[in-house]
């Protein structure tokens, strides 16, 4: 008979005990987990956007599968009085509760049984990886710029001279252990033969010269291991840094936001919310990523991140004046050739009906040229006026330029996804 052996983990358990587990059952229930935030995010405020969550999944998403005893082989069965199915048809569940769920819908039910959804609450971290997981900024390339040509430091071992701060300690100490090692186990050795030779001889008066030899003999080799220093300069070791040079990639995102007359308030809140969560992206995922905002009504204004959220300023809608004040800062302080210039414009569309031409004029000679990447967004339920109509044909000559519709809220994340999905190689 086999005996059964138990092993029992008496380790006192750290702050982060269930770690491990919790990034397994992420990984592992990832699609429910980025659907329930996705759901999350439309109903959240704005300013909350980036804050934990606390999600619900299904029950019935995260059993696991089981074996167990089948009946196997094929089976036919004849229920008496069917006069409603033939073979091949599905039968639906009936409705009704007594099935759990959490949600609190359905009948009273006096049989069966259930279990509520299981509820899992994640960290702002955790909340902004699953909402900006497989996204990134479309075209981007590395610009080795002549001129400036960036290094990092990297680790490159370990060298016999450097400066204090850059000192390993455990090296230096193991080097320091491997010589007295070296230099002291022979001598100890013969130290202990010499004190075993002394004690051998004993007390007796015709030994007294031997042991006196012996004696000076023993406290010279005690001085000579003494002598050995506890760490040597020979022993130090400094970590090794080497400059090496890397592809300097820059990356200019252009936010424009229209807040003329025509923009009621849910629909600036809409534009805001996309803004949102394109500025806690690019500021998240990309660490050479400038930010320009600006905001238009009859005349465009650059203007810092506080004023372009919360701002009150309106009127009239000209929209070129926002696309002229892009182009001009682009062209005088973010060159395409050390930049990857990106833009963001977000409008209901109203717009002067002179000006859609000009917009369309100015985006394919001043702007589109130049950029990796320009999105539009329209927030709206009506119908599609005359800028949508020219960019539309924008859209069919630069196929970075891309154009998508808002027309209630909970459209903002997956257009925002759609924009920034991940491009295959």
């Amino acid at each position: 008979m086999k005996a059964m052996v138990h092993f029992i983990d008496r380790r006192l358990n750290g702050k982060n005990k269930s770690a491990v587990n919790r990034q397994r059952f992420i990984r592992r229930y990832k699609s429910q987990i980025k659907k329930a935030v996705s759901d999350a995010v439309a109903k959240r405020s704005i300013q909350d956007v980036e804050n934990g969550e606390s999600i619900s999944i299904p029950t019935r998403d995260i059993t696991e599968p089981v074996f167990h005893q089948g009946k196997g082989g094929h089976r036919e069965m004849v229920h008496p009085g069917n006069d409603r199915f033939v073979t091949g048809e599905h039968i639906d569940r009936p409705e009704g509760g007594g099935q759990g769920g959490g949600s609190g819908s359905g009948d009273a039910s006096d049989s069966g049984e259930g279990s509520d959804d299981f509820i899992f609450q994640i960290s702002k971290d955790e909340y902004l990886d699953l909402l900006f997981d497989d996204l990134e900024l479309p075209n981007m390339e590395k610009n080795q710029i002549a001129k400036l040509v960036e290094t990092k430091h990297v680790r490159a071992g370990y060298t016999s001279n450097g400066v204090p701060t850059n000192i390993n300690i455990v090296r230096s100490l193991q080097n320091s252990l491997a010589r007295r090692v070296a230099m002291q186990t022979g001598k100890k050795r013969q130290l202990a033969e010499l004190e075993a030779q002394l004690a051998a001889l004993g007390n007796a008066e015709e030994n007294a010269s031997e042991r006196l030899l012996l004696e000076k003999e023993i406290a010279e080799l005690k001085r000579r291991i003494e002598a050995v220093p506890f760490i040597d300069t020979f022993d130090l070791r400094f970590n090794n840094f080497v400059k090496r040079p890397v592809p300097s990639s820059q990356a200019v995102m252009f936010c424009l936001m229209d807040v003329s007359g025509s923009m009621d308030q849910p629909t600036k809140d809409m534009a805001k919310r996309f803004y949102i969560l394109l500025y806690l992206f690019l500021t998240r995922t990309y660490k050479n990523v400038e930010v320009v905002f600006i905001r238009h009504h009859t005349q465009a204004k650059e203007v810092n991140e506080h004023d372009f959220f919360y701002s009150q300023e309106t009127g009239g809608t000209i929209v070129s004046s926002a696309l002229e004040l892009m182009s001009e800062i682009m062209h005088s302080r973010y060159p395409a050739s050390e930049w990857n210039i990106y833009a963001a414009q977000a409008s209901d569309g109203d717009n002067w009906a002179d000006d859609s031409p000009h917009c369309r004029q100015l985006l394919e000679q001043q702007i589109l040229p130049w950029v990796r990447y320009f999105s539009y967004i329209e927030i709206t339920t009506r119908a599609h006026q005359s800028l949508w109509f020219q960019y539309e044909e924008l859209a069919k000559q630069f196929p970075y330029f891309a154009m998508e519709n808002i027309r209630k809220q909970e459209d903002i994340y997956p257009v925002f996804r759609e924009l920034f999905k991940k491009q295959a190689a």
